[in-house]
């Protein structure tokens, strides 16, 4: 039994519909980016857990409170709704989540909830889904498009459904070709998830007044974007998502849409792809996307792989005479699917002797023994390191606990995805030994990986970015929208883990054959 809206709730908001006489669109999701290196599976746990506190399964009601006031996708919905004036009928939202597999068990459970509650509305006129495009089960390779499948079965051909995925899809034909409409973020760091938001409600609303009748193209370019090269804000890829922008400004595209890919998937649909919907005119759909196609495949001799390692990365950060300098930890991005306890930075710093730094490490043993000694008190203990042998050995930090937190905090700003509402669990800083007044030496201990999105992760907790030398975030562009505004420099570092920049790391088996950029 899936739990229900009081049926008195339900009856009003019939009433309610009627009474107005607005259309009503139902809006839900399932939000997964599935790392398939990672051997660890996704379970309805781990989906109800979210990531690092952020809301993990919202249903009802509680979808659109704390949503409304958040810069995220589904906030985008409800302001595009009622910029469109119909109603929304909120179902639920489960993620979001990034680990490996989703157990089919997960996959069967949630998205037989968001049928049943969509099913649960007054008669819909429309759906509006937010759904990663990254996610994979263990029967279900485009698990998103499976979920689309299946909405389209039980609501038929002519419904309005509109999805919105992030910026880093592995797009399949097969959603597409069950889509009214689908668009994905421009942006990376993901700053316009609002605003995409807004724009598919707005397609939605256009639908329903009769003012457009979406058909739309994918092309899949027979490449590899790296990850490395995603910032949509830096060349070489800012020209190619400002060509985006601009052809929405021709009334007859509705949304023109560049998906970087998510490289972590080994999967057929694997790598970049460009969806332009246009109002009803299939030729311009196929011409414009097959235009921004080769405009990326034209610039795929920008695309050479260079990072520093960890050891190097160091290095030119602590010689590099402005500060702070944020190091990237890329093979343990957290948002990519990784462990959050990588110790390759961490291990550097101690061994070059850095002064003034910040890490964050998840490590809920740690946090246990140094809750145990107290403020103040003595810590000696090896961290991270410990979830699988991907990322590092454990490291013997020793200081004392400067601090024990609660461990929430908000990001007011548009971060990367928009979301607003974070919890760490109870958490420590370690201040480690040889530290000074001037040149402290921090280590973050969580008990939850947390999606390193929000400088007010370290700030809540009495670190202050600005004074540190060197800052770590386990992630490769995301955290980049947080940190750049403090940062002197920022360098993505080679570091291994389940999310490294480096495909030849990585065995891929299902993959199209010939990627440019697999080498």
């Amino acid at each position: 039994m899936i739990p229900a809206m009081r049926v008195s709730s339900l009856l009003l908001f019939a009433v309610l519909s009627t009474l107005q006489a607005k259309p009503i669109v139902g809006v839900g999701g399932i939000v997964h980016e599935t790392n398939t290196f990672n051997p660890q599976k996704t379970t309805l746990k781990d989906f109800e857990a979210g990531i690092g506190g952020a809301d993990g399964i919202l249903r009802g009601q509680d979808l659109i409170t704390r949503s409304v006031k958040a810069n995220n996708t589904i906030a985008g919905f409800i302001e595009g709704a009622s910029l469109s004036n119909y109603d929304l009928y909120p179902t639920m939202v489960a993620g979001p989540q990034t680990i490996g597999l989703v157990l089919d068990s997960a996959f069967e459970t949630l998205t037989n909830e968001l049928i049943e509650r969509l099913k649960q509305a007054p008669k819909l006129d429309g759906i509006l889904l937010f759904l990663h495009g990254t996610m994979v089960s263990e029967s279900y390779q485009d698990a998103d498009a499976e979920i689309v499948r299946r909405v389209r079965k039980a609501f038929g051909p002519r419904i309005p459904l509109v999805v919105v995925h992030d910026f880093h899809a592995n797009i399949t034909e097969d959603i597409v070709r069950n889509t009214t409409a689908l668009l994905t973020y421009k942006e990376c760091p993901h700053l316009d998830a609002r605003q995409s938001g807004v724009l598919g409600a707005k397609i939605m609303g256009d639908i329903l007044s009769g003012k457009v009748k979406p058909v739309q193209a994918l092309v899949k370019p027979p490449m590899v974007l790296n990850i490395l090269f995603h910032n949509t804000y830096a060349e070489p890829l800012k020209t190619l998502t400002d060509a985006s922008k601009d052809l929405e400004k021709n009334p007859k595209v509705l949304a023109a849409s560049v998906a970087g890919g998510y490289q972590y998937a080994d999967i057929e649909a694997m790598g970049p792809a460009v969806v332009v919907v246009t109002n009803n005119d299939p030729a311009l759909a196929k011409q414009e996307a097959n235009r921004l196609a080769g405009m990326m495949w034209n610039m795929r001799e920008d695309l050479k792989l260079k990072a520093p390692s960890p050891a190097e990365a160091v290095k030119i950060a602590m010689n590099n005479g402005k500060w702070p300098v944020s190091l990237m930890d890329a093979g343990d991005n957290i948002g990519g699917g990784s462990a959050g306890d990588s110790t390759y930075i961490l291990a550097e710093l101690l061994k070059q002797k850095a002064e003034g730094w910040a890490v964050v490490i998840s490590d809920p043993a740690a946090v246990q023994t140094a809750i145990r000694a107290g403020v103040g008190g003595a810590f000696d203990m090896p961290i991270g390191g410990k979830t699988d042998n991907l990322h590092g050995d454990s490291v013997r930090v020793k200081g004392r606990v400067k601090g024990i937190h609660d461990g929430r905090f908000i990001e007011t700003e548009a971060r990367h995805g928009g979301g607003r509402y974070w919890d760490m669990g109870v958490s420590v800083v370690i201040e480690v030994e040889g530290s000074t007044p001037d040149m402290p030496n921090y280590v973050l201990i969580t008990p939850k990986r947390v999606l390193p999105f929000s400088l007010n992760q370290l700030i809540s907790v009495g670190i202050y970015p600005e004074r540190m030398k060197i800052l770590v975030a386990k992630g490769t562009i995301a955290p980049q929208a947080a940190y750049a505004p403090v940062s002197a420099r920022i360098i993505i570092v080679d570091s291994g883990g389940v999310t490294a920049v480096n495909p030849a790391r990585f065995e891929y088996k299902k993959i199209r054959k010939n990627l440019f950029g697999l080498n």
